[in-house]
């Protein structure tokens, strides 16, 4: 079996599209429009449809979408929250985040919201600079990121410092039930994580 690399799937998609008749126009913007751009271009890639003429939804593009307020009030009824497994409460710091705190995982709190086609959810690892060996650890997370389902590993500035950080995303159009998953996926690949992890961090002080 030949190994391909990113490079090669990203050369044959584009090929696709231009298969497809489509063109590329660059574009600039603000950054905070960035998920608007992502739907315009969904719609933009579609032939015009008539004014005179009734468009379906065949393939589900106009069903309803999440919003942070109202996935806040959902999950706040759910088992999860009701059974004491998990509290949840909404912070509003220019977007709107939910922050779920997983009772069942050592109260490690977990940050969710909506941002155009997905849900995001993230959990904070640990700072970057406790870890001892930058290239060893990061090597280490490539060769062992397959372990963590639905799940992936990056780094992120958080209150003017880099931290090593969890996140997991689902559709916007997902069902409550498969969002609940993917909560508790991340907090159990968290656990796991620093588990692993462990012997390649700084030591943590007495």
């Amino acid at each position: 079996m030949v190994i391909k690399t990113s490079a090669h799937y990203q050369r044959e998609y584009r090929k696709r599209l231009r298969e497809q008749g489509l063109v590329k126009k660059e574009i600039w913007i603000l950054p905070e429009n960035r998920p608007k751009a992502r739907e315009w271009e969904k719609i933009l890639r579609k032939p015009l449809v008539s004014t005179s003429g009734v468009s379906g939804d065949s393939d589900g593009a106009n069903r309803a979408k999440w919003r942070t307020g109202a996935l806040f009030g959902e999950l706040s009824t759910t088992g999860m929250v009701r059974n004491g497994k998990a509290s949840i409460e909404l912070i509003d710091e220019g977007d709107p985040t939910m922050m779920i705190t997983m009772h069942e995982y050592g109260d490690l709190p977990v940050f969710m919201t909506v941002s155009g086609d997905q849900i995001i959810a993230e959990s904070i690892l640990w700072p970057a600079k406790d870890v001892a060996d930058k290239a060893a650890f990061n090597e280490t997370i490539l060769r062992t990121q397959n372990y963590y389902p639905l799940s992936t590993i990056c780094i992120g500035e958080r209150a003017e410092e880099d931290y090593y950080l969890m996140e997991g995303c689902v559709s916007s159009v997902s069902g409550i039930d498969d969002i609940i998953l993917e909560i508790d996926t991340l907090a159990n690949n968290v656990i796991r994580v620093t588990e692993a992890y462990a012997n390649i961090l700084q030591p943590l002080p007495e």
